[in-house]
């Protein structure tokens, strides 16, 4: 077992942990979290003021760094990496994992910048999970870069991306390489995305498609659940806690936190969908009806492991 910033520890189960299908292999990055993995400080579950602290100074300038980082990044893979990559490959593959790889690998070289700034510290638990046929994966929203988080870290994937993203001169060239589908006009998005699952891709959505509203519940659209019982051979929940809340909705970006920021990706039990198509006489449910309930049910479930909504650190 290795402890200590940016290393990786595999963890044994914790006491009294329900037993799981799967070996769950947990990446830490922080010696802190490693110690205490479920742990989330008392000061990320109060309101009120806080003291700045975490070199806040250096984490702003660091914030700044890393838009511009990022912004430059997405133009060295679109423009030029990508294009190389696909070129070099001839016909062998499809020049859409070619893509969705390249992409992948730039995500998690930017998730370890912030890292290495000291803007952030993240754990992933059940990572090796991400990535099936025909999975599709729904994770709640409450920070700008959820996204970055599950593509550096959900291999060969899909994307349901805003449709500004598809057009934006700085993004449009890697949108288009890897095929990820624009969210609007919504018939279009959710006729492509359950193809895509139908052809055993994995695709990666948010159910609330947008960010989550700090200290307000989990709103979730009914596209997700439509998509999911139309073509999903498996539903994975992943559970994303940021602490304390940071890049919100309508939040600007030099409006840092007072500490430093933890991000934790858990991965959730699969949900079979197979179950929700059907009514209680085992006829199939019209999808409108079934996809309502299903949303029901997948809300349901995110708000029993999210826990309650409380006022973010300010």
């Amino acid at each position: 077992m290795l402890t200590g910033e940016g290393r990786i520890i595999i963890a044994p189960p914790q006491p009294g942990a329900q037993p799981c299908a799967y070996n769950e292999r947990t990446t830490w990055h922080d010696p802190e979290m490693a110690a205490e993995p479920h742990a989330i400080p008392d000061a990320a579950r109060c309101g009120g003021k806080a003291q700045r602290a975490d070199a806040w100074h250096w984490r702003l300038v660091a914030t700044g760094l890393c838009f511009v980082l990022f912004g430059l990044g997405a133009i060295l893979v679109g423009t030029m990496w990508i294009p190389l990559a696909t070129r070099l490959a001839g016909r062998r593959g499809d020049p859409r994992m070619r893509a969705r790889a390249a992409i992948r690998r730039g995500m998690r070289c930017f998730v370890e910048a912030m890292r290495v700034l000291g803007v952030l510290t993240y754990e992933v638990r059940g990572v090796e999970r991400l990535g099936r046929p025909g999975q599709l994966v729904l994770a709640n929203h409450p920070s700008l870069i959820d996204a970055v988080f599950l593509l550096a870290f959900v291999p060969n994937a899909a994307c349901i991306v805003k449709q500004a993203l598809c057009r934006h001169p700085v993004t449009r060239a890697a949108v288009r390489a890897a095929g990820f589908i624009g969210n609007e006009p919504t018939a279009e998005m959710i006729e492509r995305a359950a193809a895509a699952l139908a052809a055993g891709e994995c695709l990666i959505m948010f159910p609330e498609g947008t960010r989550s509203v700090p200290d307000a519940p989990l709103a979730f659209q009914r596209g997700a659940a439509n998509i999911a019982l139309r073509a999903a051979a498996v539903v994975t929940p992943v559970y994303i806690r940021c602490a304390p809340t940071t890049l919100t909705k309508a939040e600007p970006w030099y409006r840092i936190p007072p500490r430093r920021v933890r991000f934790s990706l858990e991965v959730g039990e699969d949900i079979d969908p197979r179950p929700h198509r059907e009514g209680a006489g085992g006829g199939v449910l019209p999808l409108p009806i079934a996809s309502r309930a299903f949303n029901a049910h997948l809300r349901e479930r995110f708000r029993q492991a999210l826990g309650p909504p409380v006022a973010p650190l300010r």
